[in-house]
């Protein structure tokens, strides 16, 4: 079991990690300095069916109730969140209640911006079960999502804690998979060298990684958010280098159809394009054919899908919530774990687009 603490100005709270971890969610509530009148539990269809009696039986909580919603990013709509607050009020939620969101990236997001608005913010906890999760249940970042834009209706509001049994990992999908581990290079990238190297020389496969190297890279990955969300809470300076690959991956998401691509399997692609840009621009010493042969060995797509449009694509990266007055700010690297953030004229991304498209491809 492994325990990395999270200091930000609002909060500070534990994020445990390792097998069987859902067993200190019981203790942790009891130790509340200020209990909790009610339980309410956000989850999905998908998880519902996979874990939610598990839960039920490990978690040690002798009474809550159980919101399900729609598996994936169906979940981050205005109708779903809005149905959510109404099952809060009619069960009698109050200021001292407390929500458990047991689930992935985007049931996390919605519990959480759930909580934030009740009653103008009650407190929750995240139990993760993927391992895209990893980034989006830390750091107090929740939001829906509107058609015109990923994530762009939201707060922050940190959890309480988070609860990483990786015991739920087990039933992920290779898809999910791909998602999530998409975030733990993002993470290395934007940080360590030593730590991007360890994780192409470890996974090979992401059929066969291992517990304890699933510890390892979660609890890096971990760390490295925690980092810089301590130092920039609110996402007015370094924070957004968190985002590397994720302005063209956002659009990428939103074209398709939200849900048609996962958010990692987008964000990889947005990355090898920025590591190109970053290439041209900032002049990146980097191996960007060996990235490429890895991530297709891992099963990932390196090209962006067919039918979706340039011109397109640049509208929706200057909606990018980095962007200031309809001008693209992109996270670039000067080096591997040295990000920069960038002004990229429209002309300029438009030519890198066309050469990236050619140099790579269309996905069918």
């Amino acid at each position: 079991m492994q325990q990395v603490n999270i200091v930000t100005s609002t909060n500070s709270y534990p994020v445990y990690i390792g097998s069987g971890a859902i067993h200190l969610l019981n203790d942790f509530i009891q130790k509340a300095a200020d209990s909790y009148t009610s339980i309410m539990v956000i989850t999905d269809e998908t998880v519902a069916k996979h874990h939610l009696d598990s839960f039920r039986e490990s978690a040690g909580l002798s009474r809550f109730i159980v919101k399900i919603v729609p598996s994936g990013e169906k979940a981050k709509t205005f109708d779903v969140y809005y149905d959510c607050l109404s099952y809060a009020l009619e069960n009698k939620l109050d200021r001292k209640s407390l929500i458990i969101s047991l689930g992935g990236g985007a049931v996390g997001d919605l519990a959480g911006f759930v909580a934030a608005s009740y009653m103008r913010g009650i407190r929750f906890i995240q139990v993760p079960t993927t391992i895209l999760a990893h980034d989006s249940a830390v750091g107090g970042k929740v939001a829906v999502n509107h058609p015109l834009g990923k994530n762009m209706i939201g707060a922050f509001h940190q959890p309480e804690a988070v609860i990483y049994d990786l015991d739920y990992l087990e039933t992920l999908p290779a898809h999910e998979v791909r998602s999530g581990f998409a975030e733990v290079i993002k993470h290395s990238l934007i940080s360590d060298e030593i730590f991007y190297s360890w994780l192409q020389e470890q996974i090979q496969s992401l059929d066969a990684i291992n517990e304890s190297q699933m510890l390892e890279f979660l609890t890096k990955g971990i760390s490295i958010k925690g980092a810089f969300v301590a130092e920039d809470e609110k996402e007015k300076g370094i924070r957004a280098y968190l985002n590397f690959g994720h302005t063209l991956g956002h659009a990428i998401e939103a074209e398709a159809g939200y849900g048609k691509v996962t958010h990692g399997e987008a964000v990889a692609i947005g990355m090898l394009f920025a590591l190109g840009l970053s290439k041209e621009l900032l002049g990146l010493d980097f191996n960007l054919d060996e990235l490429k042969r890895w991530l297709i060995r891992l099963g990932y797509k390196t090209s962006i899908p067919k039918g979706l449009e340039r011109e397109r694509l640049i509208e929706r990266m200057k909606q990018d919530k980095k962007s200031v007055s309809g001008t693209i700010r992109y996270v670039l690297l000067e080096k591997v774990g040295n990000p920069a953030l960038i002004e990229v004229d429209e002309r300029t991304l438009m030519t890198y687009l066309k050469k990236f498209e050619e140099e790579v491809g269309l996905d069918d």
